[in-house]
């Protein structure tokens, strides 16, 4: 008897044992990817596996960032990520100001003009940039952005600029929509800004400061907090036991790392450049101003016969460029049929029955407050969250729907989020059942501008990853992203949410969501192409095009 009683404690102690080891597999396992699944989806547009042999980008490591456990096609997909956005910039050493680009003394012209052209038909703008001495520059670098437009007609689309490393540009449109039709090219920022921004990118990532205060009964304490904390100070680990995301804060002198109650922006670093470095980012002088045409800017354009628009509306791939063109202030996509919905009713009817969840930042934030504004029967339900924070949650009782919003977690910097509301997208998601009922919409950019591009990477293949897993278990669920915009930039601005900075994070969403099975609304092109001026926050008629877009996608037209 005693000995059977031995043997079975000794079986237990072994299981425990087991146990133990598993679990300590399993923790450290934790922040390493599901190799399988996001290899899946890691295919270009012709559905065929990009090819590994690459060359390895070199670039300065940011803290742990190196170390990261990658599979050979994560590793390959990060590299080729990379490789896709260096932006050619030629190490001529220090530039004087009056050798920098100068956008009015620089012009563009027309190159195939004639006396028409018909609607499809390419356009074809070379762009020559001088200097402030009106001297042609002989290398590139230059940020520019360009869009065709016609006033009268409300309509508009943008070109897509190639540069030739000496001085000149060519910029190609496709002509949309007949009528007279002008022209725009501007220069966002010159050579010599790039420069600058790139080396804030790789030596500056912290010039946005994060904070959060700890408190225990009378004591509190604020401390700093960031992506990665440099020095030997005794840190608070605070880095995401499910998806790896690091973060960190330094250790309250009094209280323990557990009595975090909240995260804040902190603000953002002063003095980043030298008085030389200054000069390239002037409102007014060289920062997002036209370049004038040394001739004719603009063309007519005849519309093409009946047979012939049908092939052109129909015969685009997956490749489309652009992906479309406001007419009539009315945004129409080049590779399906966008619903209007101009009446509350029409909304209601689209998502009767559904839960629609907006996670992100504030441009996704714009989507639930136009959508509580405009349809009165969805009524907002307090939950007493700070003003432009969240989590906010409305609900339509009569029609069965409800709608959430959801912030996304560090690094954001919004005012104030409490620690226990901080989450992170693909958890969020992970916890999400889906079906035909579940509409997801995401927005993620905006607040990963300052930082190297490995972190944003990080980020999307964990949200993509949760994407795939939460379509593999339900097919059914509508996925959308939004992508970034321009916005409004100046001196100060431009060093933070640069264009630059977030055209980059926007090439890098697109191709991490090529092939995934998600919906895109491309708010990048929405903007550019649009009259009005560039915002963070676009005006109402841009965001109502957006959600046009959006339901578009959870009630397409019957075909």
């Amino acid at each position: 008897m005693w000995i059977s009683f031995f043997k079975l404690r000794l079986f237990c102690c072994l299981l425990a044992v087991l146990m133990v080891v598993v679990l300590i597999i399993n923790v450290t396992q934790v922040e390493y990817l599901d190799h399988e699944t996001v290899s899946a989806t890691f295919i270009d547009s012709s559905g065929q596996f990009v090819s590994s042999q690459m060359t390895r980008i070199s670039r300065n490591p940011y803290c742990g960032y190196e170390h990261q456990t990658l599979s050979s096609r994560e590793r390959t997909e990060e590299d080729s990520l990379l490789a896709a956005l260096q932006w050619q910039v030629p190490d001529v050493g220090p530039v004087p100001f009056v050798k920098s680009t100068d956008p009015s003394s620089s012009y563009f012209v027309i190159l195939n003009s004639a006396a028409f052209f018909k609607v499809g038909s390419q356009l074809e703008v070379l762009v020559h940039v001088q200097d402030f001495q009106r001297k042609p520059k002989k290398y590139g670098g230059d940020y520019l952005q360009a869009r065709i437009h016609s006033p009268k007609l409300q309509a508009g689309a943008v070109g897509r600029v190639v540069d030739y490393q000496n001085g000149f540009y060519k910029v190609f449109f496709t002509l949309l929509w007949p009528g007279k039709v002008k022209v725009s090219i501007s220069l966002v920022h010159p050579t010599e800004g790039i420069r600058v921004l790139q080396r804030l990118q790789e030596e500056k990532p912290h010039r946005v400061y994060f904070k959060s205060l700890f408190r225990s009964g009378r004591i509190s304490e604020t401390t700093e907090c960031n992506v990665c904390l440099p020095g030997s100070l005794p840190l608070c680990n605070f880095t995401d036991v499910y998806t790896g995301e690091p973060w960190f804060c330094f250790k309250p002198k009094k209280l323990p790392c557990s009595s975090r109650i909240n995260h804040f922006k902190g603000g953002y670093l002063k003095g980043l450049l030298t008085a030389a470095e200054t000069a390239f980012f002037q409102s007014g002088v060289n920062i997002k101003m036209p370049i004038n045409s040394s001739g004719p800017d603009w063309v007519t354009v005849i519309p093409r016969r009946i047979k012939e628009t049908n092939n052109l509306e129909l015969s685009h791939g997956s490749g489309t460029f652009p992906s479309g063109y406001y007419y009539k202030d009315q945004w129409r996509p080049r590779k399906f049929k966008m619903r209007q919905f101009n009446d509350p009713d029409n909304i209601t009817e689209c998502l009767q029955r559904k839960v629609v969840y907006l996670f992100g930042d504030s441009t996704i934030r714009q989507w639930f407050e136009y959508l509580t504004t405009f349809v009165p029967d969805l009524v907002e339900f307090n939950l007493g969250s700070p003003k432009n924070v969240g989590p906010f949650l409305a609900v339509d009782q009569k029609h069965n729907i409800l709608l959430k919003y959801r912030c996304h977690g560090p690094p954001i910097r919004f005012t104030t989020v409490f620690s226990n509301e901080l989450r992170y997208v693909a958890n969020e998601l992970n916890g999400i059942v889906g079906g035909k009922n579940t509409v997801v919409a995401i927005a993620i950019w905006s607040h990963f501008s300052t930082f190297p591009l490995e972190v944003y990477i990080r980020r999307l293949r964990n949200i993509r990853r949760a994407v795939v897993q939460l379509l593999d278990r339900s097919p059914k669920t509508v996925i959308v992203i939004r992508t970034a915009n321009a916005q409004e930039l100046g001196p100060e601005v431009s060093l933070f949410n640069s264009d630059w900075y977030n055209f980059q994070l926007d090439t890098i969403l697109r191709k991490m969501f090529s092939g995934v099975g998600v919906y895109l609304v491309d708010a990048w092109e929405m903007t550019l192409a649009h009259y009005l001026p560039h915002k963070l926050h676009p005006d109402e008629v841009i965001v109502k095009n957006q959600l046009d877009m959006f339901l578009s996608f959870v009630c397409p037209l019957e075909t």
